[in-house]
């Protein structure tokens, strides 16, 4: 998941035969002795005005936040990594190849029509179908549902998707092979049903406010492009009981200063982000109100390589050696990141993954590698390297960016001409490759390092740069089939290993989650991936 995205699920979930229902349920939990505000209203800044909330057709967390508050899947994932079981009740499988879930009774839409194995069905179909052009096409694929790779490559049609109703409550998924994250993975929001009768019937104009049905917690009843979306509690939620906060309010505010001052002035409970400028400051002054967590996410500048000086792994190594990390991540940032030199994580589902080795070198050792690199490829002080480095309009990817290319200046010569763009804008010109280098980043959809590292295999919807190489495709399907974790392991690194050599995007640093949480906000705690939901939380008298 683009940032802006479960906890360690691993083999051991290969050994279990039948999962049901746990009694309790993810939702706010309210200590005895609370005494609750009368009013259950949250106001909560979102970072950016949303693409789309059709969970088919976005990527990123600024659309999953809210659709992850509207839309239930069939499970979800407890902060302690096990698997709660939501739309369905209960599930079983056969040779961790063929998974049965039975939805719970009387579950429907917001409109009180019945939630359907069938709508199910529908859904995941329409997210593969190279038609709906979903970046999370690849995603069942990755999940290893029969023939979902082939129908979003366009092979196969995508009526053989590995997925069928038995009935109107019984759903079967099929899997080419084992999948030790499956039910993990299963917890994303691209894979929650949407209503087929609502979209044949409004098309593209299905999520507005007047024709939405949703099977989450709340519903969309107010969208102001630019200013706000307003979502109120839906009463037919199979769980509304455990429900306390009545209206949410998400707003798109990307300045982080403003995002501050709002919050200061008592409009914002909850803000998006913390900027690095104030972080020191407002840890002194708000205390207890300054969160931070560790994120599995991982900020890089990833390059168009298949463009010109970008299609030579020379320049990109050479870029991503001469990058002071340290200084980005404690000086820059400073709110605990972590300098990276892998993709993925260092430690992420039970697997640790290793740096390149010139990730120890002394400084001076990489940046006299990174000229001699730069020369070899074409590049001195009569020659210099120039290209457009973009980021998405926010004030730390602006500072981030301006140390970035003053390093590059300083250490190689090299000219990085920054861009900016609005969010919606960046990922069009990503996604249709008109960039030399552009600032992203990616939080993992589950607990392996796979989530990072599928984003680079040939023909992955997601692989924006283009990259490709057997080798590295090749260790990914061997992760993909491996019998345990440490040999999964032994895949990932080598995968990681190409990549340090390759270079289709540079490492930056691994995230923190920093919020400003106004106290009387209860049952906050984001996961390890950084997302929390409306549903568990609840306002306290104040």
């Amino acid at each position: 998941m683009k940032p802006q995205p479960r906890n360690h699920i691993a083999l051991s979930l290969l050994a279990v035969g039948i999962l049901s229902a746990c009694s309790g349920a993810f939702a706010a939990t309210v200590p005895a002795g609370t005494v609750l505000a009368e009013k259950q209203e949250l106001v909560r800044n979102n970072g950016s005005e949303p693409s789309s909330l059709d969970p088919h057709k976005v990527e990123s967390d600024v659309e999953f936040n809210i659709i992850s508050d509207i839309f239930d899947g069939l499970v979800a994932v407890r902060n302690d990594g096990s698997i709660e079981p939501r739309l369905a009740e209960k599930w079983e499988n056969k040779d961790n190849t063929v998974w049965v879930f039975h939805l719970r009774p009387g579950i429907t839409w917001s409109d009180g029509t019945a939630i359907t194995a069938k709508d199910v069905v529908w859904s995941w179909q329409r997210l593969v179908d190279p038609k709906t052009a979903s970046p999370y096409a690849s995603y069942p694929g990755n999940m290893h549902i029969l023939n979902a790779a082939e129908i979003a490559l366009g092979k196969k049609s995508p009526d053989t998707l590995g997925v069928k109703a038995l009935d109107d409550s019984t759903l079967e998924v099929t899997l080419s092979q084992p999948t030790a994250a499956f039910l993990a993975m299963l917890a994303h929001p691209s894979l929650v049903p949407v209503d087929p009768v609502l979209i044949n019937r409004f098309g593209d104009k299905w999520t507005k406010p007047e024709h939405i049905v949703t099977s989450g917690a709340y519903k969309v009843t107010d969208w102001v492009v630019n200013e706000r979306i307003v979502a109120e509690r839906n009463a037919r939620y199979w769980n509304n009981k455990q429900t306390v906060i009545n209206k949410v309010t998400y707003l798109p505010i990307n300045a982080e200063t403003a995002d501050v001052n709002r919050y200061k002035a008592g409009e914002i409970d909850i803000t998006y982000t913390i900027p690095v400028n104030q972080f020191a400051q407002l840890q002194k002054t708000l205390g207890d109100q300054v969160h931070v967590a560790p994120q599995l996410a991982t900020y890089y500048y990833e390059f168009n390589t298949t463009k010109a000086p970008f299609n030579d792994p020379r320049v990109r190594r050479a870029l991503n050696m001469a990058l002071d990390k340290d200084i980005i991540a404690d000086k820059v940032m400073g709110q605990g990141q972590r300098p990276a030199w892998v993709i993925s994580q260092p430690q992420i589902g039970g697997v640790k993954i290793a740096s390149p080795d010139y990730a120890s070198w002394p400084r001076e050792k990489r940046i006299a590698e990174a000229k001699k690199l730069l020369s070899e490829a074409g590049f001195n002080a009569s020659h210099p390297l120039s290209f457009n480095l973009l980021y998405n309009t926010m004030e730390t990817h602006q500072r981030i960016a301006i140390a970035a290319s003053s390093m590059w200046k300083k250490n190689l010569g090299v000219e990085a001409k920054l861009q900016n763009q609005e969010w919606k804008t960046m990922l069009d010109t990503m996604h249709t490759g008109n960039f030399d280098a552009v600032r992203y980043a990616w939080i993992a959809d589950y607990d392996d390092a796979a989530t990072f590292l599928n984003n680079f295999r040939t023909g992955d919807s997601e692989n924006t740069s283009k990259y490709s190489n057997p080798a590295y495709d090749e260790a990914m399907q061997n992760a993909a089939k491996a019998k345990d974790v440490a040999e999964r392991g032994k895949y990932y690194q080598q995968a990681e290993d190409l990549l340090a050599q390759d270079v289709p995007a540079i490492p930056v640093y691994h995230y923190v989650r920093t919020h400003l949480v106004k106290p009387w906000v209860g049952g906050f705690a984001p996961d390890s991936l950084g997302v929390y939901q409306t549903k568990d939380l609840y306002i306290k008298k104040h």
